[in-house]
């Protein structure tokens, strides 16, 4: 059995060689994305009419989200204040700690209101909810977030441990964790210890964990809508380098974890590159299992792509798109280590 992402990545290295699929260069100049992107698109959708309804999706700005924070106030008391001061709000399904922006008042503005300031709420998307969710951490385990700024997903891990337990918060940007640092404090978080390094490196320390979230550094193909650079900022060979350090951290995750133990691989991205390949290393070389989620309706995850078959448990996967369901492109897996 393979265990080393170099040699995964040369066996399937066919995954980036995107001459063999279908293109359509009137949508690549229309959307102002590259062209292999496109026939990625059409190869994920199958259907013309759906990548070009995804692409139009990318072109405009999502409804607001916020997660409520319990560590700083109770919940009436959050729906009070947020109502006198103009904000409507709306309980996300499925999500009780999410709600949707249905208005606000032009000032203050989400970022810069009080209730921002002290705590009361962050501003996340909907799709970054899901993996702390999806991961369902308990206070009696040493819980490791291996990407962890700007603070969302690790202070959303607090709140659902309501403060117990314990997290180690790993970020390798010494200017990445400023934000996460800020986060953290105003959010009322007290049971996070923050270590700047690279990932990879927590592996070569006796630590184990029982529960890991790796929500790993990507494209962020999937946050086109607030990022156009997104369209034209990942070359091919780009992606490639992208996916190698995926695999090297998912092994490393591998490592850290208990036996019995859970973890949430995720990405703000669309494309299986960064998803179920990387998945797909994780249940055919380490041995990992893919815990089918009944909670979330979204998409499932992609078996066949590009002329490479993944593992047919990878359609347990969780797939979100703009165009249907309303939030950042995502893609979402738990698996377990047996």
């Amino acid at each position: 059995m393979l265990t080393i992402p170099e040699d995964y990545l040369r066996r399937y290295e066919r995954i980036f060689d995107y001459s063999s699929l279908q293109l359509d260069q009137s949508l690549s100049r229309r959307f102002h994305v590259m062209d292999y992107m496109v026939s990625r698109y059409l190869e994920i959708f199958r259907e013309k009419d759906e990548a070009t309804y995804f692409l139009e999706s990318c072109s405009f700005p999502l409804k607001k989200t916020i997660r409520y924070n319990s560590l700083r106030v109770s919940r009436s008391r959050f729906e009070e204040v947020m109502k006198e001061k103009g904000f409507h709000l709306r309980t996300i399904e499925k999500i009780e700690i999410g709600y949707e922006v249905i208005s606000s008042p032009r000032k203050p503005s989400l970022g810069a209101s009080l209730e921002y300031l002290k705590g009361f709420y962050h501003i996340q998307s909907k799709s970054s909810m899901i993996p702390p969710l999806l991961l369902s951490p308990s206070t009696e385990d040493l819980i490791l977030d291996m990407a962890a700024a700007p603070g969302s997903k690790t202070s959303e891990i607090a709140q659902l441990l309501d403060n117990r337990g314990s997290i180690v918060a790993v970020e390798k940007s010494r200017k990445r964790i400023k934000s996460l640092l800020s986060n953290i404090n105003r959010l009322g978080v007290l049971n996070t210890i923050i270590v700047r390094t690279d990932a990879v490196n927590i592996a070569k320390t006796p630590l184990r964990f029982h529960e890991i979230l790796l929500d790993a550094p990507c494209s962020g193909e999937g946050i086109i809508y607030k990022d156009p650079s997104r369209r034209s900022k990942t070359s091919p060979s780009d992606l490639k380098n992208l996916a190698l350090n995926q695999l090297k951290l998912i092994k490393a995750a591998y490592d850290l974890l208990d036996d019995g133990g859970r973890m949430v691989y995720s990405t703000c991205s669309v494309g299986p590159e960064e998803g179920e390949f990387v998945v797909n290393y994780a249940v055919s070389e380490l041995g990992m299992k893919v815990v089918n989620s009944n909670k979330f309706s979204f998409s499932k995850g992609i078996t066949d792509f590009n002329g490479i078959k993944f593992d047919q448990s990878l359609t347990s996967c969780i797939r979100i798109f703009p165009h249907l369901h309303g939030s950042e492109g995502f893609f979402i897996c738990l698996l377990k280590k047996d």
